[in-house]
């Protein structure tokens, strides 16, 4: 279906809004990909708040013109979903992921700001850890001195305890 100006400008000005607040780019080839399995991509996509779209490539780079993303431009070339994300992991994890199952849907490119990335590039950010597991990562850390330390004074009183015991079934075995 064709898009009259007005459509493509509201498409591309959607576009722009969505490429202002992302992190990351991934573009990816569907070509061949039945409707059920890109029905499954968009979900999952939704589920990691990753904002996913098939566009045409014009328009595409008009959105991205301007942008950080910029470079991205000349590797947009055959019939693309471009998925965007403000986690800048999360994109390249869900299109990974989903093209490890699929063989049709093929990684072609990415963009972090400034930066593009190749096939490769893709998928090794897809292997980094996301946003909330090194914030995990970076509590667990923090908080171990912390319990290690609770424990060490935990341990006084509770050895206390323990000698105390120990001496009261030593006078109970002498008496008996």
């Amino acid at each position: 279906m064709a898009l009259n100006r007005e459509a493509k400008a509201a498409v591309v000005a959607e576009v722009s809004a969505e490429v202002a607040k992302a992190q990351a780019i991934v573009v990816a080839e569907y070509r061949g990909l039945e409707v059920g399995a890109i029905t499954a991509l968009r979900k999952q996509a939704r589920n990691q708040g990753v904002y996913l779209r098939v566009l045409k490539n014009t328009l595409a780079r008009r959105a991205v013109a301007g942008t950080p993303f910029e470079g991205l431009s000349d590797r947009m070339v055959g019939p693309l979903i471009y998925g965007l994300s403000d986690d800048p992991v999360s994109a390249a994890k869900v299109l990974s992921a989903f093209a490890k199952d699929n063989d049709k849907l093929v990684l072609k490119a990415g963009a972090m700001p400034n930066n593009v990335l190749d096939e490769n590039g893709v998928k090794a950010l897809a292997s980094m850890p996301s946003r909330e597991e090194l914030l995990a990562k970076l509590l667990g850390t923090m908080q171990a001195p912390i319990a290690q330390f609770v424990r060490t004074l935990n341990e006084v009183p509770g050895r206390f305890v323990r000698t105390v015991a120990a001496l009261r079934d030593q006078k109970e075995q002498a008496s008996a």
